[in-house]
């Protein structure tokens, strides 16, 4: 039995309520409450809570089937079971009530060992409904963050994919845009500041890129260290991904040199073929591969702040919409000698 069970009587006699009131108590319930009509009830019920309503049928004003009609169409209020109060003769309506959602009924006069049973199974029901739609609710919870977790870890095609067939495929992928970006200085940042400085700094950064990227309809691919990688034109279809790349790759040097510490990067931008999949099991990652995506890293480290760098074969096919100044032939690690050039604006 659960004593504290909030429980509302409501009739207009004087007489049941003082009588069901009374016989409740013996049974160890405090939490009674009456009302002497169906409005009082009503008003009642739409302010505090209540775990049982027993209703009776006749009552003047309000009467018992226009509160369980009202009840049972009220989201706030259907979930309180509702026992009608019957008279014999009322059988008929009680089979109606129950029709209706009423709980069950108590026939006039009352017996007190029915009353305890039908009070006793109706709160059990209740409770075990209520303990279902918080299981429900927590499901829906955590289905959320799951999809959460998902989306932080995957772009949002590959979650679709993952959700709608079990599995993100892997593919081959032609003409996508790389960007790498890092962090000028980053180290010797971190031995100078506090450690939640210093990731409360990154945070903001990376979530500057994120929306970056987002905003140009790109994805973002992962974050190692202090170097942001992203890709265009692979999952999300765009017109031109080197440029929509080289787009987005001046607006994070300009965002990051306003967000404290005026941070300044580096951003390293190829286009050309990919291998694009998940891999892991426990901690698993979409990534990229392909010679495309080893070129882009290995130019970031021959970037200055403010402009991206990029091969001069790459700039000529976009070189009527980027204006670049040329670093000559550098030797690039495991690439050897290639031309380079720097974008540092976008007609």
């Amino acid at each position: 039995m659960d004593a504290a069970a909030r429980i509302l009587i409501v009739d207009d006699n004087e007489d049941n309520r003082f009588t069901l009131t009374r016989r409740l108590q013996k049974i160890g319930y405090r939490q009674l409450e009456t009302a002497i009509n169906g409005r009082e009830a009503l008003e009642k019920m739409m302010s505090r809570p209540f775990d049982l309503v027993l209703l009776d049928i006749m009552m003047p004003e309000v009467d018992g089937y226009q509160v369980l009609e009202t009840v049972k169409k009220d989201v706030r209020l259907r979930h309180i079971p509702v026992i009608m109060i019957s008279a014999a003769d009322q059988l008929e309506s009680v089979v109606k009530c129950i029709e209706f959602g009423a709980e069950d009924f108590l026939p006039k006069p009352f017996n007190a060992t029915l009353l305890k049973a039908r009070v006793s199974a109706s709160l059990e029901k209740k409770r075990l409904r209520d303990q279902e739609e918080a299981h429900r609710i927590q499901i829906i919870a955590e289905q959320k963050r799951t999809d959460e977790l998902l989306h932080a870890i995957l772009p949002a095609t590959a979650v679709r994919e993952l959700k709608e067939t079990g599995a993100v495929r892997p593919r081959n992928y032609e003409a996508v845009g790389i960007l790498f970006c890092d962090i000028v200085g980053f180290t010797a940042y971190c031995d100078r500041n506090l450690p939640e400085t210093v990731v409360g700094h990154l945070q903001a950064l990376i979530e500057a890129f994120e929306a970056l990227v987002e905003r140009h309809r790109m994805e973002k691919i992962k974050t190692i260290g202090d170097a942001f990688m992203a890709t265009s034109g692979l999952l999300r279809p765009v017109e031109a991904p080197l440029l929509t790349a080289v787009r987005c790759g001046l607006e994070m040097s300009r965002v990051a040199g306003t967000m404290a510490p005026n941070w300044e990067v580096r951003i390293g931008l190829h286009v050309g073929p990919v291998v694009a999949g998940i891999v892991g099991k426990h901690q698993f990652l979409f990534d990229v591969w392909g010679d495309t995506v080893n070129i882009a890293a290995r130019l970031v480290e021959h970037g200055t702040p403010g402009s991206v760098v990029m091969t001069n074969a790459a700039w000529r096919e976009i070189r009527s919409d980027c204006d670049a100044r040329s670093l000559g032939t550098l030797n690039v690690k495991g690439k050897g000698p290639l031309e380079l050039v720097e974008a540092f604006a976008v007609h």
